[in-house]
């Protein structure tokens, strides 16, 4: 299958050499272009292809020099398309301690310093400039969490929606197969612009008043959000409670002299339609031009295979569900099975699949038992603060998948190095069904390599209420099932607990607490992370306003550097 695929051009003598008169979308990345399909540049220009559209990339361009990269292919027939790669430019380039990063996982021998800070924005304008009558639509995280007004912790303040800040056209939001595609149709047939505007998914700024009718929920301003903390939460606790519907209100939010109309999403994708965004020809190898350069990302994901999009765990921190819905939306056994044997024609493979999952890997499969529940449910997450008595947490049919997969010849192990959420599996009594036992055990035995790692991510039931994450008891449920499983086998793996500190509500007693907890005697201990405030979570809105959204309740909030150092250093203490 692999072998079937010719490489996305990214110049000009490879765009010659495929004897095309024109393109008709160039896209500009941040990244280094990786032809996988966990990679979102790859993804949209492989969906635009099998659309029938000629697409173009240009990864990493140089914005310091004449631009000769902005200007060498020319203006595409349709739009230019802008992301800023895979992770938003501002955390990819900072640590929390708001310190520049001296490596850039997406780029060829994980060289800093190859994209802009905010660098859709800086793309985007750079296009406008050169091409003020082309189309530009932006998209991937960096767009799709910065597409209302939102907290920026770099510059701390409040910026508007990135629609705004950019000039950019459209915004594609969330993961953008159906949206793009219906834009590239709807300008490729001629449509005005106001057909175009009732497109699901996308975003765009318009000047005027908004006209306020039924299925339309109107904001606080920009401007209103500036003067009060409050309002700014009280948009965000909108936002957030319409992003996890599954029949949200359409989005309108004023600044300046108009307004950011953000449309409902396309409602989650069926199975047929999560198999058609893989069942396209990905060489699966990073293009050419790198000759073969080693980009340190690529090196994790390879061999990887993504079972599924979504996440309905709801973590205050997380921005999972913001971008790929909390809705589970799986790929078909086949579809996976079809991968997994192409993974034979992928250069080094040795039959060692190293993730088998997604932003968390045992939800493939899951939604709730009645779904006329689900479709008038406004619930945030559907394990806090208890799980939902509507889901079917059975983990049976992952089970059957991964037996599928380790049948298939060549395949030595599948790993699962994405996260797992054991609240799906355990309470404070124990297994909550009968997949749940077979399920841990086989996850311990057959699918960790080496250790477990999990992300109870704090100790006290306080700091987990901010968090949005299960009681800590659950951990220790964890640990008793695991020790006894390694013991009854005679194996020796670890377990690793991931934490965060300086999160809103963490004191310093909250730490010290943490550090003196017995349930983590004689366990490895570094996997830690100071709390990064990032765009559209109700982690930084807590952060910026001392509120919590949901009740507009105080919260106490560590701003002051030392003191968040000494809160990270308890991790450390014996």
């Amino acid at each position: 299958m692999a072998s079937q695929a010719y490489m996305i051009p990214t110049s000009k003598k490879e765009v010659e050499a495929l004897g095309w008169e024109y393109i008709d979308v160039i896209l500009f990345s941040g990244d280094a272009f990786i032809d996988h399909p966990s990679f979102g540049s790859a993804v949209i220009a492989r969906w635009l292809q099998k659309c029938g559209y000629r697409v173009a990339v240009v990864p990493q361009p140089n914005w310091r020099d004449d631009l000769r990269d902005f200007r060498k292919l020319g203006a595409p027939r349709l739009f230019f398309g802008v992301n800023s790669g895979a992770m938003d430019s501002m955390v990819n380039h900072y640590t929390a301690g708001k310190r520049l990063r001296h490596d850039d996982a997406y780029t060829p021998e994980g060289k800093a310093g190859q994209r802009p800070d905010y660098a859709v924005t800086v793309y985007t304008r750079i296009l406008k400039r050169l091409y003020p009558d082309v189309p530009v639509v932006i998209g991937g995280i960096e767009a799709s969490l910065r597409r209302l007004t939102h907290y920026d912790y770099w510059q701390d303040s409040l910026f508007p929606s990135i629609l705004v800040d950019s000039g950019a056209d459209w915004l594609c939001y969330g993961m953008g197969e159906r949206p793009i595609a219906a834009l590239a149709k709807a300008m490729d047939s001629g449509w005005n612009p106001r057909r175009i505007r009732a497109i699901p998914q996308l975003g765009f700024y318009m000047k005027g008043e908004p006209k306020v009718r039924e299925g339309v929920l109107l904001l606080h301003s920009f401007e209103q959000c500036q003067q009060s903390k409050k309002a700014f939460a009280e948009n965000f606790n909108l936002i957030e409670t319409h992003a996890n519907m599954l029949h949200p209100d359409t989005i309108v939010e004023p600044v300046g002299e108009g307004y950011v109309q953000i449309n409902p999403p396309y409602p989650p994708a069926t199975e047929e339609e999560m198999d058609s965004f893989w069942d396209i020809p990905y060489t699966k190898q990073p293009h050419p031009r790198y000759k073969g350069k080693r980009i340190p990302a690529y090196d994790m994901i390879k061999y990887s295979i993504n079972t599924h999009r979504g996440c309905f765990g709801g973590c205050n921190f997380c921005t999972i569900a913001a971008h790929q819905g909390k809705f589970i939306q799986s790929r078909s056994e086949a579809s996976i099975l079809k991968e997994v044997k192409g993974l034979g024609d992928v250069p080094g493979f040795a039959g060692n699949i190293s993730d088998l999952g997604a932003p968390t890997a045992n939800m493939y499969g899951m939604h709730g038992r009645n779904q006329e529940i689900c479709a008038v449910c406004r619930r945030k997450s559907c394990l806090f603060p208890a799980p939902c008595k509507n889901l079917d947490r059975s983990h049976a049919r992952l089970l059957n998948l991964y037996h599928q997969v380790d049948s298939v010849p060549g395949i030595r192990h599948s790993y699962i190095g994405s996260g797992i959420r054991y609240d799906l599996f355990l309470d404070e009594k124990g297994y909550v069904d009968e997949t749940s036992a077979p399920y841990l055990k086989e996850l311990v035995l057959d699918h960790t390599s080496g250790r477990l790692k999990v992300a109870p991510e704090h100790t006290e039931d306080k700091v987990l209420y901010y968090l949005a994450k299960p009681s800590f008891k659950l951990f220790g449920v964890l640990r008793r099932e695991f020790d006894k499983i390694n013991r009854e086998a005679g194996r020796h793996s670890g377990i690793v607990p991931y934490f965060i500190s300086s999160h809103p509500g963490c004191t310093m007693h909250d730490m010290e607490l943490l550090s003196r907890n017995p349930a983590l005697k004689g366990l490895y201990m570094d996997q830690v992370q100071d709390f990064t405030p990032t765009p559209m979570t109700t982690s930084s809105v807590m952060f910026y306003t001392g509120l919590d959204p949901r009740t507009l309740e105080p919260v106490f909030v560590e701003r002051d550097p030392e003191k968040k150092r000494r809160q990270k250093s308890f991790f450390f203490k014996k």
